[in-house]
C-alpha cells in the first residue's frame, strides 16, 4: 500500500479527499497544520484553528485514520507573514494563499510527510494532476478542476515538477455540491461547514486589521484624479520595436498630487490596493471612488470615479526573470519567442486571451482586452487549454 499524508484542514474538501484516498486503497494519515499562534496579533477572541483542528480530528476518527497536529507557525511567520509585511511596505499586494501552497503545504509540510514515509502528499484543492511522456521523461501537468466555479489551480501556480510528482488532488474531478453530498452520506462533522474566509492562517481576521499590528497607521491624503486628465490622453509615441511598445503599455503612470484634488484622508497608503473601493470613506461623488494607485513613499492614495476610470485599465504587464516560474519548464520561452495563452491576474477571474513575449529581462503578458486593476505583487498565471503552465509576480 502506498502511504499518503493528507493535510486535514478541518474543512469539508480535505475531509472528503481523505475518504476518497481510502477508497482508492491508499494508507492514509491525516495531519493538521497549525500555522499561527502568535497571540499578540489575534484581534478576535475566537480561536479558529482550535475549532478546525478539532473538526479535523473528528473526521480522522470517523474514517479510522491516524491523526496528528504539526506546528509550522515558525516557518509560516518567516516565509509568509514577514514576506507579506515586507511587500505591503513596498506598496505591493502579495497573495498569501499562493505563497502558503508553495512555501508551506508543498515544501515544509511535504518534507515532514516524506520523512514520515509518505509516498504522496494530498490536499483538498479543486484541481487535477496529469502525467505525460515527453522525450522519454515523465512530465506532470497541473490541470484545472472540473468544477469551473471552484477551480483552484491558480493557487498552485508556483508548484514545481518535483512538488507535483509527489502530490495528489483527490477531489479535482468533483464539483463542490458532489463533495458536500459525499460528506453528508458519510455523516462527517464538516459536511455543512462553511468555507473559511479571511486570511489563510488566522481565520476570521480582516487583512487591514492584521496589517495594522505591524504597519503603523500614518495619516495621508486621498487625491481624486479626473478621468479626462491629460495623463490618460497622451499621444502614443513611435516605437522602434515590439519590446519598446510593450514597455510603454505596461508602464506605471506617475501621478502627482497637483493632477487632481484632495478629497479625503486615510490612515496609511500601505493598507490599500489598486481597484479597491471599500474603506475610502469619501462621500459626495457621483460614482464610487476606486483606488487607481498608491504611493507608499509619499503616503498618498490616488483614486478615480467609477469602475470604468482609465486609471484602472491596462493591456500589458511585466514579470521579471527572478519572479518568473514555469510549472512546465519544458515549455519555457527563450528570448524573442512568443506564446498564445489564456491568462488571469487574480483568482476567480475568467481566463482572458493573451500573448506572452519573452525578452532579455523577463516576460511581458499582452492581453487582447483591457484588464482592470493589474496589481503589483499579485500573481499572473497562464494556461494552455485547461493546463496551468506558468506564473509570475506582476512587477
Amino acid at each position: 500500500m502506498k502511504r499518503v499524508i493528507i493535510g486535514l484542514s478541518g474543512g469539508v474538501d480535505s475531509s472528503v479527499a481523505a475518504y476518497l484516498l481510502q477508497q482508492q486503497g491508499y494508507e492514509v494519515i491525516g495531519l493538521f497544520m497549525k500555522n499561527w499562534h502568535d497571540d499578540s496579533v489575534t484581534i478576535s477572541n475566537e480561536c479558529p484553528w482550535l475549532d478546525d483542528s478539532n473538526d479535523a480530528m473528528l473526521v480522522a476518527e470517523k474514517l479510522g485514520i491516524p491523526f496528528q497536529t504539526v506546528d509550522l507557525s515558525e516557518q509560516y511567520k518567516e516565509r509568509i507573514v514577514d514576506y507579506m509585511f515586507n511587500e505591503y511596505e513596498k506598496g505591493r499586494t502579495p497573495n498569501p494563499d499562493v505563497l502558503c501552497n508553495r512555501e508551506i503545504k508543498f515544501d515544509v509540510f511535504m518534507k515532514i510527510a516524506l520523512e514520515l514515509g509518505a509516498d504522496y502528499v494530498a490536499t483538498g484543492h479543486y484541481c487535477r494532476k496529469g502525467t505525460i511522456e515527453k522525450d522519454g521523461n515523465e512530465i506532470y501537468q497541473l490541470l484545472a478542476g472540473v468544477d469551473d466555479n471552484k477551480d483552484q489551480s491558480y493557487f498552485l501556480c508556483q508548484l514545481s515538477q518535483d512538488q507535483l510528482a509527489k502530490s495528489l488532488f483527490p477531489i479535482g474531478e468533483l464539483t463542490k455540491p458532489e463533495v458536500r453530498e459525499i460528506a453528508m452520506e458519510l455523516d462527517l462533522v464538516t459536511a455543512e461547514k462553511k468555507d473559511s474566509q479571511g486570511l489563510c492562517f488566522i481565520g476570521k481576521v480582516k487583512l487591514p486589521d492584521f496589517l495594522q499590528q505591524q504597519l503603523k497607521p500614518k495619516e495621508g491624503i486621498i487625491v481624486e484624479i479626473p478621468s479626462n486628465q491629460g495623463v490618460f490622453n497622451q499621444e502614443t509615441p513611435q516605437f522602434h520595436s515590439k519590446e519598446e511598445e510593450l514597455e510603454y503599455l505596461s508602464r506605471k503612470i506617475d501621478y502627482k498630487v497637483d493632477l487632481g484634488k484632495v478629497v479625503g484622508k486615510h490612515q496609511g497608503a500601505h493598507y490599500f490596493t489598486k481597484g479597491q473601493r471599500k474603506g475610502l470613506a469619501v462621500g459626495g461623488t457621483v460614482e464610487p471612488l476606486f483606488v487607481i494607485d498608491t504611493d507608499v513613499k509619499e503616503n498618498v492614495i490616488y483614486t478615480g470615479q467609477g469602475k470604468n476610470h482609465p486609471g484602472l485599465y491596462k493591456k500589458v504587464l511585466f514579470i521579471t526573470n527572478k519572479e518568473l516560474h514555469w510549472v512546465r519548464p519544458d515549455l519555457a520561452l527563450k528570448t524573442g519567442e512568443t506564446m498564445q495563452v489564456m491568462a488571469r491576474i487574480r483568482y476567480r477571474q475568467s481566463l482572458e486571451e493573451a500573448i506572452l513575449h519573452k525578452v532579455e529581462s523577463g516576460l511581458y503578458i499582452e492581453f487582447k482586452n483591457f484588464q482592470s486593476a493589474i496589481t503589483e505583487g499579485q500573481f499572473a498565471a497562464w494556461y494552455l487549454d485547461d493546463e496551468l503552465v506558468g506564473s509570475g509576480v506582476i512587477s
